[in-house]
């Protein structure tokens, strides 16, 4: 981050009072006039790469008056409390030192302390707020910046800590540099506020990081909701679920509380608590998309321009509001969620062909983002797919599209989708640390759950003018555009403006699509026999494919009452063997275990062995498949996987083929199927295992407020 410092020769005699003199958030702060010409730099060291700059005051502000920041101060009330905070909730900030952070730094702890500044008087730490630095660790200087940032968080009476970057698979190349910190950046911020067990997270995006992701949205041909840009409210979600909650919690509640304010109102925040902050000059590399498009933006910089765009965004976002709430209502009243991990459409219910474009197509994404927990939505060719498909009533054909596979429910005539996870999806299976999140629910959930239903009861009541219908039967964004310059929201130079804008950044982004294109190696595809699968060794927790909590162990010294009160005789016979029998059964004495989906052989194997009549059939067959060896080689497990399979057979036939495939199971090293946990099957009644359906990303998306 630092450097070096920006200082004018007209600040220099200034300085000390400006570092020393502390004044309250609410009072009239004169400011004196600064000619940027006079602005020199003194660099402390030598940089190898372009350095961050330490700023008291900046050529940002060369214009004599005060600073009301009782203006501020509302308008940032006002907006916690549309997203249902009050100052006793505990909240960890994302702080970089930029202008952006330090003002959200200054007006948070002065929302919560009600503007008297008492913490930082009586040098405490104001209560329920923690910041967090993220040291990247991109440059040599990174560590000293992040502690000069620390140093003067705390100095305003914020609890502060710094929390390094751990590049285990090396650090980022240039080119996705900038995406690979933000990424690690929130992954760092989630860490911090489980370890703290903190609820609400709050970073400092403003109108104008607004503005440049409209214009960048717009470039890639994003429509109405897309332009709506960042939700003032969303819910992060984690990595590890909570094991010990019954049914899927609320993650955690990433809040933006100034995208309604402008970048300059960043530095007069600063500047009237007479609080530093860092610019970083590596904003204005052209390398990047957003740096390009800010750029830019700065050199149209007027009143109107701004002012429009501004409404333009809004309008947007009241069409984003619109449309989630009638989809919030559909989810409720057409869809079903089963058990096994799939979703049902009553197309009936749903009246595919009454409903807008925008609806359906925002219906269906977040259906399949559900049912595969993808983050990224179906868009394009895709979306425009899946929408014929859906009206296409009753459906009597499949398609597979953004990994997951749609066809008609069987015996519903085509009235009801099935939509399943596909198993053309790449495979993933993490492993688990039980203990990471557990007891999460208990200290903070009661908390989320308050702040979202504060939330929400402000979002019922605003007035039906909030809704926006201006853009609810566009489908592009050269339509939106064009709607808005019609409705007056635009004016035709800021309209050309913007036009200009899009085709210059949609040029470079083909470019740059063209040029990764042509620089594409291909590489070869080895194809197996076998499914893929994923190791999960015993008493280990693993989430497979983001959607079932999968575990198994074996249990040596199990006494099957139940079973053996029926079979007295072959009890005699099994002997003293029965605490032992599983070190010689399919598992195989290295005790390896695989998860995979499920696939038609299981089935078909299922069938196999429970029609085995007993011990003395199996061992009398003989065959070349790896299935017949093992079931020659069942001695003391037959009877009860024979059970074990026939009970499996009929609930599998209760679920539907393009269901089943979806399934977890367990087999061996050598591929044979040991069990399906969503059935009950086990091949060993010493082998316990279970698959618990709980996905990471909740129906819907989770709350999010486009308030």
């Amino acid at each position: 981050m630092a450097r070096g410092f920006l200082i004018s020769t007209q600040t220099k005699n200034s300085s000390h009072f400006l570092l020393n003199s502390i004044s309250e958030t609410s009072r009239l702060t004169k400011l004196p006039y600064y000619p940027s010409s006079s602005s020199l730099r003194f660099s402390l060291s030598p940089p190898p790469s372009p350095p961050r700059f330490l700023c008291s005051c900046c050529s940002h502000f060369q214009e004599n008056g005060t600073i009301d920041m009782s203006v501020h101060s509302e308008a940032f009330a006002k907006r916690m409390a549309m997203v249902g905070l009050k100052p006793h909730h505990r909240i960890v900030l994302g702080v970089s030192g930029g202008p952006d952070s330090m003002a959200l730094c200054v007006l948070t702890a002065a929302w919560k302390t009600n503007n008297l500044g008492n913490a930082a008087q009586k040098n405490e730490f104001v209560d329920g707020l923690l910041a967090v630095v993220v040291d990247h660790g991109l440059r040599a200087e990174s560590k000293d910046e992040a502690h000069l940032v620390h140093r003067r968080v705390t100095s305003m009476g914020i609890k502060c800590e710094i929390v390094c970057c751990e590049w285990s698979e090396g650090k980022p190349k240039q080119g996705h540099l900038q995406e690979a910190a933000r990424q690690k950046r929130y992954e760092i911020l989630q860490s911090a506020c489980i370890r703290h067990q903190i609820g609400v997270l709050m970073t400092a995006h403003h109108a104008d990081d607004q503005a440049e992701l409209f214009i960048l949205r717009l470039s890639r041909s994003s429509g109405v909701l897309g332009l709506a840009g960042m939700a003032s409210v969303s819910e992060l979600f984690f990595t590890c679920p909570d094991l010990s909650a019954e049914v899927s919690s609320n993650g955690l509640l990433l809040v933006r509380p100034l995208l309604e304010l402008p970048k300059k109102d960043m530095y007069k925040i600063c500047l009237a608590a007479n609080q530093e902050w860092v610019e970083d000059p590596t904003n204005r590399s052209a390398l990047f998309a957003r740096n390009r498009i800010r750029m830019i933006l700065t050199d149209l910089a007027s009143p109107i321009f701004r002012s429009e765009l501004q409404a333009l965004i809004a309008a947007c976002r009241r069409t984003r509001l619109h449309v989630d709430k009638i989809c919030s209502n559909l989810m409720h009243q057409a869809v079903t969620i089963m058990p096994e991990g799939y979703a049902v459409i009553d197309l009936g219910i749903l009246c595919p062909s009454e409903l807008k474009d925008i609806v359906l197509s925002k219906f269906i994404a977040l259906l399949l983002q559900f049912v595969s927990q993808k983050q990224r939505p179906v868009r394009g060719s895709a979306s425009k797919l899946l929408l014929d498909y859906i009206r296409t009533s009753p459906c009597k054909t499949a398609v597979t599209a953004s990994s997951c596979y749609l066809c008609p429910a069987p015996g519903s005539k085509g009235t009801k989708v099935l939509i399943c996870c596909s198993t053309e999806a790449e495979m993933t299976l993490e492993l688990l640390n039980p203990y990471s999140s557990e007891g999460y629910n208990s200290s903070i959930s009661k908390e989320v759950e308050q702040i979202v239903a504060n939330g929400r009861s402000y979002s019922d009541q605003c007035p039906q003018s909030m809704l926006g219908v201006q853009f609810f039967n566009l489908t592009s964004s050269d339509s939106v555009l064009a709607e808005a310059k019609r409705e007056g929201i635009l004016s035709e130079s800021t309209y050309k403006s913007i036009i200009s804008l899009q085709r210059e950044e949609s040029n470079n982004f083909k470019s740059k699509t063209n040029i990764a294109l042509n620089n594409k190696v291909e590489h070869k595809v080895e194809y197996t026999a076998s499914a893929p699968s994923k190791v999960l060794h015993p008493e280990k927790v693993g989430y497979f494919m983001n959607r079932f909590i999968v575990k198994w162990y074996l249990c040596k010294q199990k006494t099957y009452t139940s079973y053996f009160m029926n079979n007295c005789n072959q009890l005699l016979d099994f002997g003293e063997e029965i605490c032992n029998f599983c070190n010689s059964c399919v598992l195989g004495h290295d005790q390896m275990v695989r998860v995979r989906y499920m696939i038609d052989a299981d089935w078909l194997y299922l069938a196999t062995l429970s029609k085995r009549e007993d011990r003395r059939t199996v061992h009398e067959e003989r065959s070349l498949s790896v299935e017949s060896q093992v079931i020659n080689d069942i001695n003391l497990c037959s009877a009860c996987t024979k059970k074990s399979a026939e009970r499996a057979l009929v609930l599998l036939k209760s679920i539907p083929v393009a269901a089943r495939r979806a399934l977890p199971v367990l087999v061996n090293v050598d591929g044979v199927l040991l069990s399906i946990p969503s059935v009950g099957f086990e091949h060993c009644p010493c082998l316990v295992a279970s698959a618990i359906f709980k996905p990471k990303i909740p129906l819907g998306g989770g709350y999010n407020s486009f308030l």
